[in-house]
Parts: C-alpha cells; sequence; structure tokens
C-alpha cells in the first residue's frame, strides 16, 4: 500500500474539518461589528439596554469601544471601527466631508447640564449657562473639565467662547483628560462644577453633595449621530452589518428601545432618527 494511498482519506478528512472550522470562524467573525461611541451613551447604561434587542433583532454582535467623540472619529478615521456613534455634529459632518463616514444620520438627542455643590458657592443656579460660567470664572470656582476631546469636552469649549472667557476660565479650571463618569467623580470629591450629560448623570450613583444648577438653555441642547466608517477608505470595514446596525437604530424599533430606556422613570434619550 502506497503512502498516499493509506494517508490521502485521513488527510483529506483532517483538511475539510480544519476549513470547515474556518469557514465557520470566518463566519461567526462576520457576525460582528465594532461601534467606536461615546463614554455617556456607555456610562449612561443605553448600550447594555439598546444592544441586546439588536442581536435578537440581526443575530449580529456588537463590541463597543467607548472613547470621547473626537478618540471615537479618530478610531474610524484609522479603520480600527466598523460605525461611530457619537455627539459633536459639526466633527461629525466633517468626519463624512473629508470621506471618513458615508453618511451622518441624527439618532437621539438629550442635553448637557452643569452640575455642581447643591450650596452654590459660585451662586450659578438658573437656566442661562453663558452666565453661570461668567460666575465660576469671576470667583475662580474650583470646575473640572473633561478635557479629552469629547463631545462634552467640545461643548463645554463652546459656552466658555460664547461666554468671552475662552482663555480666561480662572484659576478653578482643570482638565481631567478623562471620561465623564471619572470627571463627575473628581467632582463629588472636590465639591467642583462639571459640564455632564444628562444620561451619565442620571445613571451616576456617586453624587455626595452635587446637584443640576444650570438646565434649560437651549445652548446646552445634545444630538446624538451614527455613521458607517466608509469603506472605499478602509476595505476591511463590514458594511452590510454596519448598515443593518445604523438601519435598526434609526428605525421604529430601534427608535423605540431608545425611548424605553429609563431610570427612576426618568427618558435619558429621545429618539430623532429623520425619516
Amino acid at each position: 500500500m502506497s503512502f498516499f494511498k493509506s494517508f490521502g482519506p485521513r488527510a483529506a478528512v483532517k483538511s475539510a474539518l480544519a476549513a470547515s472550522v474556518f469557514v465557520a470562524s470566518m463566519a461567526a467573525s462576520a457576525q460582528s461589528i465594532v461601534v467606536a461611541s461615546t463614554t455617556s451613551t456607555e456610562q449612561s447604561g443605553l448600550f447594555s439596554h439598546l444592544l441586546p434587542e439588536f442581536k435578537k433583532a440581526s443575530g449580529i454582535d456588537v463590541k463597543v469601544v467607548a472613547l470621547g467623540t473626537g478618540q471615537a472619529l479618530d478610531t474610524g478615521r484609522r479603520g480600527d471601527a466598523d460605525v461611530v456613534f457619537v455627539h459633536d455634529q459639526k466633527a461629525e459632518d466633517k468626519f463624512v466631508a473629508d470621506g471618513f463616514g458615508v453618511k451622518r444620520y441624527p439618532v437621539m438627542y438629550n442635553d448637557f447640564i452643569l452640575i455642581g455643590p447643591k450650596a452654590d458657592p459660585a451662586g450659578v443656579k438658573g437656566t442661562d449657562i453663558v452666565e453661570g460660567l461668567k460666575k465660576l470664572a469671576a470667583g475662580n470656582a474650583p470646575f473640572v473639565s473633561r478635557g479629552d476631546k469629547s463631545g462634552t469636552h467640545a461643548a463645554e469649549l463652546r459656552f466658555w467662547d460664547q461666554a468671552g472667557l475662552k482663555d480666561a476660565k480662572g484659576s478653578g479650571y482643570k482638565e481631567c483628560g478623562c471620561g465623564m463618569g471619572p470627571a463627575l467623580n473628581m467632582a463629588a470629591s472636590t465639591g467642583a462644577y462639571v459640564l455632564a450629560d444628562r444620561g451619565t448623570w442620571l445613571n451616576f450613583k456617586n453624587r455626595a453633595d452635587l446637584g443640576i444648577l444650570v438646565e434649560g438653555d437651549k445652548r446646552l441642547f445634545n444630538q446624538y449621530g451614527v455613521m458607517l466608517v466608509n469603506p472605499a477608505k478602509h476595505p476591511q470595514v463590514k458594511q452590510a452589518e454596519g448598515q443593518k446596525f445604523i438601519d435598526w437604530v434609526t428605525s421604529p424599533a430601534g427608535q423605540k428601545v431608545i425611548a424605553e430606556y429609563k431610570i427612576g422613570g426618568e427618558q435619558l434619550f429621545f429618539p430623532n432618527a429623520e425619516k
């Protein structure tokens, strides 16, 4: 009996098994996507509520990389994510205009709020974010800035600019270079003021003596958008699966799931996908 006759069938079986395992592995890989998103969507608990429903509807797993919006967009620029889900429309529009994203879809909104000690030693309480920041700067009040190029950080810098205080925020101003949760923790432990998104605040447990001091200003509106990373720039992008996520999260079914996410009876995000 020749070597080939005795070995061939067994080798063929092994080869077939290896091929089937490889194909199954590739199929499993194809049924997952990476979404680069903000710390606010994760730390608010939204994704823990949203993604299991998407998995039921599509069979697709989602791995979330939670970063500040600027870093999330950079992740998309490098092709290290399939979808970007963030909240800085100016930066999102540039991402698409520069060819890194295919199209921007609005998904939902909530608002920013100014948090601080309930006693409010700087006297900022009210509905005008610009006037509040002017008082903080005038009193050199402690203020924790995320300083991480996130959507919240971009909004905060915009408000300082509107107050005419871009380079005069007061001696109490400190950047942590951190996410929303850690920034809130720092404010809680030091009695400082901080700009936060309402979703993360509602899910934040370590409030100490902090409370909401400024809210209701129309300038505090906080819009979220979602984009497919451009497969023309990065061929590895899972275009079909990524677009399924976008289509679902902007569909009536996905929008309903977003609206249903509440903490203590309070809704965290308000769906507003364009139809």
